[in-house]
């Protein structure tokens, strides 16, 4: 037995599988745009390093693509974020291999012949001070 329809198939939701139910997903934040090329993560300038999220107790390293900077950005175990720390890096054009010199004389040091004389006259000093206590 047919059942008749009395209402106008204008009035039907149209229902796709798909549709209700990525209706009903909830929508996850992602993480701010960045292009990785292995390990590196690549943020654009110091805002999109500090928005960058980090999972509680980890910490990641992050290199800036607009100047010579890198940041590593931490928390701690309970999620409260650290201060950002940043890093300027600059090229080396020349190896700076310079030889291990010896100290330079400065006028705070005393040679090994003044010294001797210095302590030469103490000992004169104490020796007069104990000669003078035995005598009286």
């Amino acid at each position: 037995m047919a059942y008749n329809n009395y209402f106008p198939q204008q009035y039907y939701p149209q229902f796709y599988g798909n549709q209700q139910m990525q209706q009903n997903t909830p929508q996850v934040a992602q993480a701010p745009q960045q292009t990785s090329s292995g390990n590196l993560i690549w943020v654009q300038g110091e805002a999109a390093a500090k928005a960058y999220p980090v999972g509680a107790g980890q910490s990641v390293f992050l290199m800036d693509s607009e100047e010579s900077v890198f940041y590593i950005k931490a928390t701690d175990q309970s999620g409260m974020p650290q201060p950002l720390r940043i890093f300027d890096y600059k090229e080396r054009t020349t190896v700076q291999n310079s030889p291990v010199s010896a100290p330079k004389a400065s006028n705070e040091y005393v040679s090994r012949k003044e010294f001797e004389a210095f302590r030469d006259d103490v000992r004169k000093e104490i020796s007069g001070i104990r000669l003078e206590e035995g005598e009286g």
